[in-house]
């Protein structure tokens, strides 16, 4: 049973059935064609206005692509202390911003706040010393697994509009989020402030689908030679675009984020209840974070389980992991089995009541 990420599962059949359907004939290459023209209409559908839309090929790509047109070469992007930019793309945002820099804060379940965002703008000094802090980038849902509300993106919308910043959600998990917090994809992003988006289909159900969603026609300028520059104009593009069809089609795609955030939830309430385990964070998407005995950690590696342990970075004031425990991540998908579920928690109480009968 694999629990380490929602990346592990392939893509899902109505994704790979729009794939089969485009591949059909010949059509114009390079995003001229007709399928790449109805996903980009789709996507102002959906958004509720005029966007420009860009695709890619993985989330790295997007979220580069996307930061290096909203900060120049001397400046400097906001984001946390263990936001996937800063730490898990091998410094890719800084390659293609051309030698910009990203700046980690701390916050409780890797979430920024507005007001602390604001404190570090203030506190920069104005000299040409220091690099000018020049975007805020989020990601939706947290490193954390936790889900910034309306009022939370609102104030931070507002925080980069006083100081000149853009403002980027990466949203490589956006569905799990957005059926999460049932609200629109317009209330989400552009009408709480954002600027340009992540938009990532990949985790939850895509074969390799990421687009770059702008909302600020100004950051959408050179992001075609930005997109050539970095390979990411694909000469069939027509099957990139497709996905997004069979990915939108009859809602599949947020079909697919409920079933994820079902099967956290389940997993999460069932860990929950077990002795000796509690929640560093609470579970809002798809992904779990509990904090265990070794002995159940043991038990559940001893059955194949796979999953990842967490950094402790992010703890809520007052938690810590003591000795003798660890903090994991579970991640649910769109592919994950009830059964497995069920399994798990199964094989999680039984070594818990084994752990506690020695």
């Amino acid at each position: 049973m694999n629990f380490a990420s929602d990346n592990t599962v392939g893509a899902s059949a109505p994704v790979l059935q729009a794939i089969v359907e485009a591949n059909a004939g010949a059509m114009a290459a390079y995003g001229n064609d007709e399928i790449t023209r109805r996903v980009r209409a789709r996507f102002a559908e959906i958004f509720e206005r005029d966007v420009d839309v860009f695709f890619a090929t993985t989330g790295t790509a997007a979220n580069a692509l996307a930061l290096s047109s909203a900060v120049p070469p001397y400046g400097l992007c906001i984001c946390h202390r263990e936001a996937h930019v800063i730490d898990d793309e091998c410094g890719a945002p800084e390659f293609f911003m051309h030698g910009a820099k990203l700046t980690g804060l701390p916050g409780v379940g890797a979430k920024l706040k507005a007001d602390d965002v604001a404190a570090y703008v203030k506190s920069l000094p104005r000299a040409v010393k220091q690099m000018p802090p020049k975007a805020l980038s989020i990601s939706q849902v947290s490193e954390g697994g936790l889900v910034y509300d309306l009022d939370e993106l609102a104030a931070l919308g507002a925080v980069c509009r006083e100081h000149g910043l853009a403002f980027h959600m990466d949203g490589a998990r956006f569905a799990n989020a957005l059926v999460a917090l049932g609200c629109t994809p317009a209330e989400m992003t552009w009408k709480r402030g954002v600027d340009i988006l992540s938009f990532g289909a990949t985790k939850n159900g895509g074969l390799m689908a990421e687009a770059i969603v702008v909302f600020r026609t100004d950051l959408a300028e050179a992001l075609d030679y930005r997109s050539k520059r970095a390979g990411q104009i694909i000469s069939k593009a027509r099957l990139i675009a497709a996905q997004f069809e069979g990915y939108f089609a009859d809602d599949h795609w947020l079909a697919n984020a409920r079933h994820a955030n079902r099967m956290a939830k389940a997993l999460s309430e069932g860990l929950a209840r077990l002795p000796g385990v509690r929640l560093a964070w609470p579970t809002q998407a798809n992904e779990v974070f509990p904090i265990i005995p070794h002995a159940l950690d043991r038990a559940l590696k001893a059955a194949g389980i796979l999953y990842n342990p967490w950094t402790e970075l992010s703890l809520p004031e007052g938690e810590h992991v003591g000795e003798g425990e660890v903090l994991v991540r579970l991640v649910a998908s769109w592919a994950t089995r009830e059964e497995d579920v069920h399994r798990l928690l199964e094989i999680a109480s039984s070594g818990v009541s084994r752990h506690a009968a020695e």
